[in-house]
């Protein structure tokens, strides 16, 4: 079985594969201070049902995938291995200035929404930021959009207002909201929602100019529920997106 990897700022998800089957998959937090026996540790009472005998990883925080190396040598000790990182086929080229600038789960994301849905695409992911990653239809990655995610806007908001404090990020009973704490969620929810609206209208109108093709547009990310089904552009909600994208990564280096 596949074990996939995606070690986000926030959290880390890891998905068991069966083939094409995704079994099962988890959601934790990361922590850039934990060591590889640590890590180790912890994924090992999360796998323990299932024969792992593939890894597949990418990763956003350097210091974590630094101890993952170690945890992969010590641990995982001739298995093999596909790290998302210069030198792996990944099938997706990068049309942008800097290609090295471009995170890992970003490459990873692209290839699985050409995958599942064809282009053009665009993918909201949201995480620690709020990415719009833009797919041509040729499964080329033309760059995108980003902004400060749910989380931190939040977070940002209670530490810089005396008044202000974190709320619950449910839906309020209405968007004008009655108290406090319904304002500060209806602000962050709809507000979030209009903003992916906005950013994807535009976009839109430059692919449909390039292509003459309106994209369709694949949420993800742990906080995208908040969002889905409010945001009117959002075609289809894929939690698992970055999941499956390294497991198409690892069937090409095999």
């Amino acid at each position: 079985m596949l074990l996939a990897i995606d070690v986000g700022n926030t959290n880390t998800v890891l998905g068991i594969f069966d083939g094409e089957t995704l079994e099962h998959s988890w959601r934790v937090k990361t922590d850039p201070r934990s060591t590889a026996d640590e890590l180790w540790l912890l994924y090992r009472s999360l796998v323990a049902d299932y024969e792992v005998d593939v890894l597949a990883v990418c990763s956003t925080v350097p210091a974590t995938l630094r101890e993952l190396r170690t945890m992969i040598k010590s641990y995982f000790s001739g298995m093999q291995v596909t790290i998302v990182e210069p030198g792996i086929k990944t099938g997706v080229p990068l049309l942008v200035d800097n290609p090295k600038e471009i995170g890992a789960d970003r490459i990873v994301n692209t290839l699985a929404a050409h995958t599942l849905y064809g282009g053009p695409a665009i993918v909201v992911d949201f995480g620690t930021s709020t990415n719009l990653d833009v797919v041509s239809p040729n499964g080329e990655f033309l760059g995108g959009a980003l902004a400060p995610g749910i989380e931190i806007s939040v977070d940002a908001l209670a530490s810089r207002a005396a008044q202000l404090r974190k709320v619950e990020l449910v839906l309020p009973r209405s968007v004008i909201g009655k108290n406090t704490v319904e304002a500060l969620q209806s602000g962050t929810i709809y507000g979030f929602a209009g903003q992916v609206d906005g950013l994807v209208d535009r976009i839109t109108v430059e692919l449909e100019a390039t292509y003459g093709q309106r994209p369709t547009v694949i949420a993800t990310g742990g906080l995208a529920p908040l969002v889905f089904g409010i945001a009117e552009t959002i075609d289809h909600h894929e939690p698992d997106l970055t999941l499956i994208g390294l497991r198409l990564i690892h069937e090409k280096n095999r």
